[in-house]
């Protein structure tokens, strides 16, 4: 499954998110960051598979929730209060933005960054795959 910005088409979508000055206390709990990013996952649409999430010493949190149509990841910075998000979405039934703003609405970061990546451009696959299959013909 693909979707369509304009004329291109696209395999996926990601989205990177930065959330600064984070107002949670939950941002060392691998527990709660684990919730916080399933409920995500659930309010994008998203169908979850598996998720692992690893708690570090003295602090931080990093999990990857892995859904049908990709993975969502979140790295957490409690004694800076910054969270960094990766939702990577394929296909056109999950929404990352909606992932991005439940984390907002929960985290109430006084400042964030969001990049949209589109990944995987179906005419560059095919042109290169045309032109590898040509030259193995000759």
């Amino acid at each position: 499954m693909s979707f369509y910005k304009g004329e291109e088409i696209f395999l996926g979508k990601q989205l990177l998110g930065e959330l600064y000055s984070c107002n949670h206390v939950a941002l060392n709990n691998p527990e709660d960051v684990k919730v916080l990013m399933e409920e995500a996952a659930v309010k994008a649409n998203a169908t979850i598979v598996q998720s692992v999430f690893h708690h570090f010493s003295p602090h931080g949190v990093s999990g990857v929730v892995v859904i049908q149509e990709s993975h969502f990841a979140i790295h957490t910075w409690p004694e800076h209060n910054f969270v960094s998000v990766d939702f990577y979405t394929c296909g056109s039934t999950a929404f990352p933005e909606k992932a991005m703003d439940y984390l907002v609405e929960v985290l109430q970061p006084a400042s964030y960054d969001l990049k949209e990546v589109n990944r995987g451009d179906l005419h560059k696959i095919e042109e290169i795959a045309d032109h590898t299959a040509n030259k193995s013909l000759k």
